[in-house]
């Protein structure tokens, strides 16, 4: 029996041992700043952000320096007639340079104008989906540390079941020893005390299992001890929920919200592809050198001279096979799809937040139900083993009555367990799982 008791209790003892308590709040604090999941994604913001100086750099003149070397290797022929006789000479120099600077800046360019707004476009829907990486995360890890806390309660008890019985065995021991009770009642007590030491094990089992998820989750070294604090009993206040459906709204989903920053990046597509119709004007100027020369005359200061100019170019696009309208018609086909696809995931987010509507009224109602019994079950507990002592029950009443108070206070826990989880699902849905401001995000990332 002690070493039944030590292996009971070697969980617990491992969470003591220089464990780390973590709330709820610490959790989530540690889960969005150290998982790998969150810093890839508000890394992606700054790659969007970087993309839109590129294309905004686009607006500025563009000076690059040139340099060109050639040296003839056989000079270029000529062949003329001069009064019927025809005389061939041949042309060029040895060694020709061309260098300088030119530059260039658009003055008109309508596509360009409008890709400035899909730049724009593209952080805001890295900034969306950071947020969505947050919220999937606050979901996630609520979820594990429920899960930990679930598992904690029915090794509460499942232990309590096994003490019940041991306690049980003990005074049945005595009585069988004096003679006042049957071999039989000794015999099922010790199955008794057997058949609740796997149900603890196993509890045992799941807490290590979920705290090993939320560590995962937290990116903490797996090897560390850690502890949640608190209890499922706490959060009963929240069971208390309200709203109903004409009440909640899906302006805040995420989901929604890229796909309505996607349909105006499409539109934006639409327009560039009208757009490209449209005449282009642009600036350029250049001021360069040349030089040429035989060799020995080549680096000789008279050969190099200097010319410049500055100009403009006009471009009018009149016919380029049909691939224009054929980007028109894509841009618009893409546009109708995604505008598709919104409408049938609102519906579908719809579904979802009925189900944990009545998921959450379901879980309140057997929690009501469960929590009236657990006291009712406790105190049948009691009766039973006091009729079995004063010889008027039976080791069956006692064992259906533990019964009884397990399933009342394992359906207790599992029903505020579920409601959590359910009401989590919805607050994702609905967007509410907020940390870190959008505003600072738009702030931070978009005016840089």
């Amino acid at each position: 029996m002690g070493f039944i008791t030590l292996a009971l209790t070697s969980v617990a003892q491992n969470t003591e041992q220089s464990a780390l308590t973590l709330t709820l709040e610490q959790a989530l604090e540690i889960a969005l700043s150290e998982n790998p999941t969150i810093k890839v994604a508000e890394q992606e913001i700054e790659i969007k952000r970087f993309a839109k100086q590129e294309t905004y750099a686009s607006l500025y003149p563009r000076f690059d320096a040139t340099a060109q070397y050639q040296r003839v290797l056989a000079k270029q022929t000529m062949s003329m007639d001069f009064g019927g006789q025809t005389q061939t000479i041949k042309v060029g120099s040895d060694n020709s340079f061309n260098g300088g600077i030119s530059a260039s800046m658009p003055v008109v360019n309508a596509q360009l104008w409008e890709s400035l707004k899909v730049s724009v476009a593209d952080v805001m829907l890295a900034i969306e989906k950071s947020r969505s990486s947050q919220i999937d995360m606050i979901e996630q890890v609520s979820k594990a540390y429920f899960s930990v806390l679930l598992a904690k309660e029915s090794l509460v008890v499942y232990q309590r079941v096994y003490d019940n019985a041991v306690e049980n065995n003990k005074n049945i021991k005595k009585r069988y020893d004096v003679g006042s009770v049957s071999e039989f009642d000794y015999i099922s007590s010790n199955v008794s005390v057997q058949n609740a030491i796997p149900n603890v094990i196993e509890a045992q089992n799941s807490v290590v299992l979920a705290l090993w998820q939320l560590k995962a989750l937290l990116g903490i070294d797996l090897n560390k001890n850690i502890d949640v604090a608190g209890s499922l009993s706490d959060y009963e206040a929240q069971m208390n929920y309200a709203k109903t459906l004409a009440e909640l709204d899906l302006s805040n989903n995420s989901t929604l919200k890229q796909l309505d920053i996607q349909e105006g990046m499409l539109a934006s597509a639409l327009k560039i592809s009208k757009l490209a119709n449209v005449p282009t004007l642009s600036v350029n100027a250049a001021y360069l050198y040349t030089a040429l020369g035989n060799d020995g005359k080549f680096f000789q200061a008279k050969a190099w001279n200097p010319y410049s100019y500055a100009g403009v170019q006009l471009n009018i696009p009149i016919f380029a096979g049909g691939q224009r309208r054929a980007a028109i018609k894509q841009a618009n086909l893409n546009l109708s799809n995604l505008q598709l696809q919104r409408e049938n995931a609102e519906r579908q987010l719809q579904v979802a937040v009925v189900q944990s509507l009545n998921n959450m009224q379901t879980n309140v109602k057997k929690f009501s139900a469960a929590a009236a019994t657990v006291g009712q079950a406790k105190r049948g507990y009691e009766i039973a083993v006091k009729r079995y002592e004063v010889g008027r029950g039976t080791l069956v009443d006692i064992d259906n009555s533990q019964l009884q108070l397990t399933q009342a206070e394992l359906g207790r826990n599992s029903a505020i367990y579920n409601f959590l989880v359910s009401k989590i699902s919805l607050d994702k849905i609905l967007g509410n799982h907020e940390v870190r401001s959008q505003h600072d995000y738009i702030e931070k990332y978009t005016n840089k």
